[in-house]
């Protein structure tokens, strides 16, 4: 399972760099177990001129020994320099560079790069001394940072203020896998699982490419969750420990938000968030930014309002799984989802899983939809008693309210649910004051069964639109 699947834009962006007529500072980044070491590995394989990964919870004074120990494999050194600071280090890995006489880009490779930062070891300081002096005075020079703490990567680097600032050439930040590149992912490591099935996989894992390689193809998939999820060494039962504990500090701050978002299926706003964790100010508004931008949570405006009327649902699935399913389980039944499968709380879980898989595949919906190239807005809206979870507002004067089903069959809809529909789309028409057209759009699994009140289905997208 070691082929690299999709990630071609990312792949264009890399070679580009390696390319270019000047030195070059790339910025991988993305959440934990997304891929970001074994793309940088698929690309440049074993051309790398130095790569160090930092060690998690080491000494300053272990970091810098083991840099050394790095510096004499590549530089094929006798010697093992005894390196006094990362000043003395960058200095070292200079001497070293230019000793490579080879007319080429020379690939400098720094992983899991928060981790080097310990407290007080002035690594940045250092760092910013190399790229600007003896870096950027040279043409040939690949240096590739990455680390999954999404939240350092950006103060340290991306918003750096000072001798960084401005000085990153390429960002590039890895994406969960789509439901089609999990399909790719499935085919080509012979698994033969229909797209149904590959969608509960998706409510569970994501496409977080660490977890898909952790499925056995010779299992069913609930055999899998089994296995991964419910025994007594399940790889996903512990995974959690790690997930928050790894890219931040406080991270049982971070844990307190996550879990009141997992509670919420029509998510929380930022008072809301307060009220629940207790957590307010500029911290809540940090760790709710850095949980954005390691695509734990999606931020919505609710139609017709300002951005600090945000609503925030969780958006990983694998999160969501755990706090609803594995965090207070008891695991004295080992097969707990196989005799568990069809039961009300799987079947409402399910519901919501199908909603944030529907929102997080937008220019999918947008392509059934005809609009790709329409300018859109995507939001959230609620009153007291109704809720419309994706609502896609189009410059072209017409609103998709989307109802999403998720079910094993085509959905069926009852005259109940029919007069529902056309008296929240008169509230809602009223609440907002707009004069849009209003178009009912149902995102299904198989469709709609056609039958007389399937009328009020203006726009129908169905599964399969998802994996375009």
């Amino acid at each position: 399972m070691n082929e690299l699947i999709g990630r071609q834009e990312e792949i264009k962006k890399l070679k580009s760099c390696y390319d270019s007529k000047r030195s070059e500072f790339i910025i991988i980044s993305g959440r934990r177990r997304i891929g970001k070491t074994f793309l940088i590995n698929s690309v440049y394989k074993n051309s790398f001129d130095f790569y160090y990964t930092g060690g998690h919870n080491l000494t300053n004074k272990e970091q810098l020994m083991m840099f050394s120990k790095t510096l004499k494999k590549f530089s094929k050194s006798a010697l093992e320099v005894n390196l006094q600071n990362w000043f003395d280090a960058f200095s070292q890995l200079e001497n070293y560079i230019e000793s490579l006489s080879e007319n080429r880009k020379k690939i400098i490779f720094l992983d899991e790069m928060p981790w080097i930062d310990t407290h007080n070891s002035k690594f940045i300081k250092a760092f910013e001394y190399f790229w600007n002096s003896w870096a950027t005075q040279r043409d040939d020079i690949m240096l590739i940072a990455s680390g999954s703490a999404t939240s350092w990567i950006n103060d340290k680097l991306i918003e750096n203020q000072g001798g960084l600032h401005n000085r990153i050439t390429c960002q590039i930040f890895l994406e969960p896998f789509t439901l089609k590149e999990t399909e790719d992912f499935f085919e080509k490591n012979n698994f033969n699982w229909d797209r149904y099935t590959i969608v509960q996989a998706y409510m569970i894992l994501g496409g977080v490419p660490f977890y898909l390689q952790l499925l056995n193809n010779n299992l069913s998939l609930s055999q899998n969750i089994d296995e991964l999820c419910f025994s007594k060494k399940g790889m996903l039962k512990i995974e959690f420990d790690e997930l928050f504990n790894t890219p931040f500090s406080n991270a049982e701050k971070y844990i307190t938000i996550v879990k009141a978002l997992s509670d919420k299926k029509a998510g929380l706003t930022r008072q809301e968030i307060i009220k629940k964790t207790n957590i307010q100010g500029n911290t809540l508004t940090k760790m709710l930014s850095n949980l954005e931008k390691s695509d734990f949570i999606i931020g919505y405006t609710r139609f017709n309002k300002k951005t600090n009327d945000t609503i925030y649902r969780l958006s990983d699935f694998y999160t969501l799984f755990f706090f609803r399913f594995i965090e207070n389980n008891d695991f004295k039944d080992k097969k707990f989802w196989s005799n568990n499968l069809n039961t009300p709380s799987i079947n409402s879980w399910q519901g919501f899983s199908f909603q944030l898989i529907c929102l997080t595949h937008l220019e999918q919906i947008k392509k059934a939809l005809g609009i790709s190239g329409i300018n859109t807005k995507a939001t959230v809206w609620r009153n007291n008693e109704l809720q419309i979870d994706l609502i896609i507002d189009r410059a072209d004067r017409i609103i998709n309210l989307c109802e999403i089903k998720f079910s094993i069959e085509k959905y069926s809809i009852t005259k109940e649910y029919s007069e529902a529909l056309r008296e929240r789309m008169s509230t809602f028409r009223e609440a907002v004051g707009t004069k849009k057209n209003l178009v009912n759009t149902f995102i299904t699994t198989y469709g709609v069964l056609q039958n007389k009140h399937s009328s009020i289905c203006q726009k129908e997208i169905i599964m399969d639109n998802l994996f375009d």
